[in-house]
């Protein structure tokens, strides 16, 4: 039964007096209309309006009766003459839920009044968190008690309808409601509402244009700067211009979206805003860095609110109030996240923190606001205007970081700050003489690196003097006098400082005078840097430039530099000049196959330190190559002093060594040159001290043989080699040739190697052997290495113009005096550019006595050749001293088998040929196996997974031309037509 509202005491009781019968018949009446009417109900006192009133909230006024069907009845308030009268209204359409209103309005005045009644679809007050209301069309009409329905006004968000109150009348409206939900409801003056809404309409268009502008600003950016935290604040900006645009009624107007399908939108619109802030926080914060599992975390938070998407369709309030309550935990976690952050001093949460305070302020005012603890119209653009505001802040926060981190790199920057930052980032110090009152400072102080006390080299110019290197004072004062003394110039020293630990650090000094007006020095200013480290590599790659890695007695090098020096010497006084041994191991080749080649080394050290104990300080010995030595004695003249020491040198080396509970005997064959011809160079010294160990070896070995004059035109000697090399290299007698390396499981060709052939007119072919170590000797060897890569270079390059592109490489030898060039690989480099064919094609071939030459040079040049596309094969390996080193030292991509384990026939040589296979596929190397004999062998090496041969068996060298005719039958379909 519905409950009578009405205010019909006066009425009753003025009718109770007149007449008692008549208020019987009227009490009947009301019960009768109880029982049998009972969708009808009695009015609210009436809301007084008057000319001055401008706007009245009715929504406390209205009294709400859900569900009372199509038909609902109400008693109206009472006129002016107090009568109480009785209407009905019908809905207006057959959708109706039953959802009524009433309210009445009084005009006392005298005169006749126009107002609005307006109810908005969207009200964010007290929308609530969870199945927020989300705004719809509110009233379908609205009947006075008198006149006709009132005619609705046009507008998109809101219900208007114009009412006229005639002078002192009492109306009672009863207003079909499209839901039970009515937010609120206003009487509007006309004028006054129409100022009010051009008022938030200017103010809801300026942040409109301000979020549009922001957010097409950070798109542009992001085109320009390519960071990640650009589109995800873009997208953000992007986002929030979305959401009000629905929320201030731009967007329903510009795509004609009705009430209802709006809410949709604005759904849409509150899980976008709570996904773009997850992806804005986890992308600057850069959270990725900081844990794995914090990525996988906001995978599946984003998935989840992507999955939203689809349940907007079937109830947008659910979702609405999911990403409600996702967005307030996003702010809540991000105030944890930044400060834990900020706590490690990590710069972008610091920039972040007044921002996300900002934030935090806007989300408890939405959250009062939406839960009705905050009522006011103005909050709602209010909150708008604090979104976009964030979005603003957010922005600015941004871009300070993407500019002043990139700010350098685009120049945008003072010349006083590039120097600072550039003075800075070098690390070095500042060093400040003020010359007037001989103060020196440094910044920071130099003292500490030093272990001295605080400022101690700080004050009086003096005060550096006694911590410096006697070697060095001299120098630096007199660098200062004679500045101070031209009044012009700079400084650039090198000097040793003293620290506490009485060690020497070295610094270099850059500084330049300031000069006054009056044309005097006021101060000197520049950096002073700590160059002890550097000065220590410098020392060590100078020492491995002339000294053998092994042993660190010095190289070849050095030993002709040396020698020369004496020469030099010795033509000034007779009594200096020097006699040079040249001491070759017999067999040393040998002990490294029985034992190893660690074990050899450590052999090789054993003899080195038995030969240096029998020399004195003014001699010297330096290792010439894998098992070769010299001698340059300066402390005996004497013949008969100088054969004692050859032949005690010779019994030292013969003298047996216990290695792992054996003894080793080693035998020497010693070359000996006494120098009596000052005129003769180093080389040529050397080369006719090796001409009598030579001869000492073709007797045997284990013997000393004093040169002889007759060994020069003994056989294919050195100095004949020499001179014969000089006109063969001009006359073409040094020519190239290319011996096919063939892939062993299907025996085709799979490329060549490049090797050089000397044919001398008289003593017919010249091996590699005996013109290749005279040609390193002599410098020759330079001229030859380029012959040998041109020629191989170019010929491949006119296989590939004439067949086309050929399945096939192209190897060539590198010396180690070549490997000792600083421009080889430009050589290389400058040769291969010019050619038609693929870096990839070329392969560099270098056995192991070569690289541990100058194992620091050889790695940098293998880095470049390697970088560049092209291949590294190291050769003959398994004869030589430290192969198993190298290999996972340098980057070689191929191994060539030495022909010695190749031909071996024992059970051993079996072994040692699968364990270097084994060992190569270990360390993803292909395999070349140089000096096949037999077809058994290649099936051998086959089946152990060996991928190249290269032997004569499998192919002879040959020119170009015959090279070129063996591919145009071997890759006949590859030939041009």
């Amino acid at each position: 039964m519905t409950p009578f509202f009405c205010n019909k005491g006066k009425a009753l009781k003025g009718s109770l007096a007149a007449n008692g019968h008549a208020f019987l018949l009227v009490l009947i009446l009301l019960l009768f209309s109880i029982i049998t009417v009972p969708n009808q109900v009695l009015a609210y006192d009436p809301v007084q309006i008057t000319s001055e009133d401008r706007a009245i909230n009715l929504t406390s006024a209205v009294e709400i009766f859900p569900q009372q069907g199509a038909a609902f009845q109400v008693s109206t308030a009472p006129g002016t003459d107090g009568i109480v009268r009785r209407i009905e209204v019908r809905a207006t359409g057959e959708q109706h839920a039953g959802n009524w209103a009433v309210f009445v309005l009084a005009n006392g005045t005298s005169e006749q009044i126009d107002r609005l009644i307006v109810a908005p679809h969207y009200r964010i007050v007290n929308a609530g968190i969870i199945w927020p209301d989300l705004g719809s069309k509110r009233i379908n009409s609205i009947t006075p008690s008198e006149g006709f329905a009132l005619d609705r006004e046009q507008s998109d968000d809101a219900d208007i309808f114009r009412i006229t109150l005639n002078p002192g009348t009492v109306v009672t409206f009863v207003v079909e409601l499209t839901s039970d939900n009515l937010p609120q409801m206003y009487l509007w003056e006309p004028g006054a509402y129409k100022d009010t809404v051009n008022s938030f309409t200017l103010y809801k268009g300026i942040l409109i244009g301000i979020a549009g502008l922001l957010a097409v600003f950070l798109t542009n950016l992001f085109i320009v700067r390519w960071t990640a935290m650009l589109p995800a604040t873009a997208m953000l900006a992007w986002t929030v211009l979305t959401y009000i645009s629905v929320d201030f009624g731009f967007l329903p107007e510009l795509l004609s979206i009705g009430p209802e399908e709006l809410q949709y939108w604005r759904a849409g619109a509150e899980v976008l805003l709570a996904g773009s802030l997850i992806i804005f926080l986890f992308t600057y914060l850069s959270l990725h860095n900081w844990h794995t599992n914090l990525s996988y975390l906001t995978l599946v938070w984003l998935l989840g609110l992507a999955g939203l998407f689809s349940i907007i369709l079937i109830d947008a309030a659910v979702a609405s109030g999911i990403a409600r309550i996702s967005l307030a935990t996003t702010v809540v976690l991000g105030v944890f996240v930044i400060g834990f952050l900020a706590y490690h001093k990590y710069d972008r949460a610091v920039m972040l923190i007044p921002t996300w305070l900002l934030l935090l302020c806007w989300l408890l005012a939405a959250g009062m606001t939406i839960t009705g603890q905050y009522d006011n119209d103005i909050l709602q653009p209010a909150l708008g205007g604090g979104m976009v505001l964030v979005v603003l802040l957010l922005s600015f926060t941004v871009m300070q970081h993407v500019f002043t981190s990139g700010i350098y790199q685009q120049g945008l920057f003072s010349d006083a700050e590039r120097q600072s930052l550039a003075l800075t980032g070098s690390g070095d110090i500042v060093w400040d003489w003020d010359v007037a009152r001989d103060r020196l400072t440094t910044n920071p102080d130099i003292s500490k690196p030093l272990g001295l006390a605080p400022n101690s080299l700080h004050g009086s110019l003096r005060n550096w003097l006694p911590l410096m290197h006697p070697n060095d004072r001299d120098s630096f004062s007199t660098t200062l006098d004679i500045m101070l003394e031209v009044k012009k110039g700079r400084i650039h020293q090198e000097f040793r400082i003293r620290a506490s630990d009485n060690h020497y650090h070295w610094f270099s000094l850059k500084a330049r005078p300031v000069i006054g007006a009056n044309g005097e020095i006021l101060r000197c200013v520049g950096t002073i840097q700590d160059i002890t480290e550097q000065k220590i590599i410098e020392a060590r790659l100078l020492k491995n430039a002339v000294t053998d890695s092994l042993t660190g007695l010095p190289n070849e090098e050095l030993f002709l530099d040396r020698l020369q020096t004496h020469l030099v010497m010795g033509n000034r006084d007779s009594n200096l000049l020097p006699t040079v041994l040249i001491i070759d191991l017999d067999s040393f080749k040998q002990v490294n196959k029985a034992i190893g080649m660690a074990a050899g080394d450590t052999i090789m050290l054993a003899l080195t330190r038995r030969i240096r104990r029998l020399l004195k300080e003014e001699d010297l010995m330096a290792r010439m190559s894998g098992d070769q030595f010299g001698v340059i004695l300066m402390s005996e003249s004497d013949p008969k002093n100088i054969a004692e020491l050859a032949d005690a040198i010779s019994q030292a080396v013969k003298a047996p060594i216990d290695f792992a509970k054996k003894a080793f005997s080693v035998t020497a064959s010693i070359g000996m040159f006494t120098v009596v011809n000052t005129n003769a160079s180093a080389t040529e010294i050397l080369a006719d001290a090796e001409l009598a160990m030579l001869h000492a070896k073709r007797f045997g070995g284990d013997r000393i043989e004093p040169f002889k004059p007759a060994y020069r035109s003994t056989g294919l000697s050195f100095l004949s080699l020499q001179e014969n090399m000089k006109n063969a290299i001009a006359r073409g007698e040094i020519t190239v040739v290319y011996q096919p390396i063939v892939k062993l499981d299907s025996l085709e060709i799979s490329g060549f190697e490049a090797l050089l052939r000397w044919e001398d007119p008289k003593k017919g072919i010249i091996p590699p052997s005996e013109f290749i170590p005279l040609a390193e000797k002599n410098g020759y060897i330079f001229e030859l290495g380029l012959l040998a890569l041109k020629t191989a270079v170019e010929d491949m390059s006119s296989w590939h113009s004439i067949l086309g592109d050929l399945p096939i490489f192209m190897s060539i030898n590198l010396s180690a005096a070549q490997l000792m060039k600083t421009d080889l690989f430009d050589d290389i480099q400058a040769e291969i550019s010019r050619s038609k064919c693929a870096a990839s094609k070329f392969k560099f071939e270098l056995t192991e006595t070569v690289v541990m030459g100058n194992p620091d040079i050889a790695a940098a040049t293998f880095e470049k050749i390697r970088q560049a596309g092209m291949g590294l094969s190291l050769d003959d390996f398994g004869t030589g001293y430290s192969s198993m080193s190298y290999l996972t030292q340098f980057p070689f991509d191929v191994l060539k088998i030495d022909r010695n384990i190749i031909v071996g026939k024992s059970e051993k040589h079996s072994k040692m040929r699968k364990s270097i296979v084994n060992l190569a596929k270990d360390l993803d190397l292909q395999i070349v196996a140089e000096g096949v004999e037999t077809t058994s062998d290649v099936e051998e090496l086959s089946a152990l997974g060996c991928d190249y041969g290269q032997s004569y068996l499998l192919g002879k060298p040959g020119s170009s031309d015959e090279t070129l005719k063996l591919l145009r039958e071997r890759f006949s379909s590859n030939v041009k037509s």
